[in-house]
């Protein structure tokens, strides 16, 4: 299977708890003034890259403590990334998802077609909503702006309802 992709980082303390494997896939509707990864906008861009390499890739870094998908927006290929993150949840390592959808939007919109199902269930941290410039903030950890959360995203899926923790 393959994955249009940005970039992925292999390092990150910034995206997530711990040192984190990020994936930054390419394509988003949302458009949020003031994004901070803009080239990652466009449904044409970035590359294709199997899933098996960048299954490698995390698999060559015994110092990660997780996986973070970011984007663009992740629920646009929910369902390549829930196979991936399947195989990154075998390893024993969490995966934290950015998303400009909140839960709701998600947990009620969620369909056989869009496969959003299927990535929230390998979710452990949903950082949700979209980014506001008006209420960004740069004291809040894992997050660009005050309306975005930080959600137990297996514990949400369990109650059907967002349930937001502190990172």
């Amino acid at each position: 299977m393959e994955l249009r992709i940005a970039g992925t980082v292999n390092d990150s303390i910034v995206d997530g708890p711990g040192i984190r494997f990020t994936i930054f896939t390419q394509g988003c509707p949302h458009n949020c003034e003031g994004c901070h990864n803009p080239q990652t906008h466009a449904f044409d861009g970035g590359e294709m890259v199997d899933i098996s390499v960048l299954l490698e890739k995390i698999k060559g870094n015994p110092l990660l403590d997780g996986v973070t998908f970011s984007g663009g927006e992740p629920f646009c290929q929910a369902h390549v990334l829930a196979e991936l993150g399947r195989e990154i949840k075998a390893l024993g390592l969490n995966i934290v998802t950015y998303t400009g959808y909140t839960f709701e939007q998600l947990w009620n919109g969620k369909n056989d077609s869009n496969h959003w199902d299927e990535l929230l269930s390998v979710t452990d941290y949903l950082i949700d909503g979209p980014f506001i410039q008006a209420q960004h903030d740069w004291e809040i950890k894992f997050r660009g702006s005050s309306n975005q959360r930080y959600i137990d995203c297996q514990a949400s899926v369990k109650e059907g309802k967002a349930i937001e923790c502190d990172p």
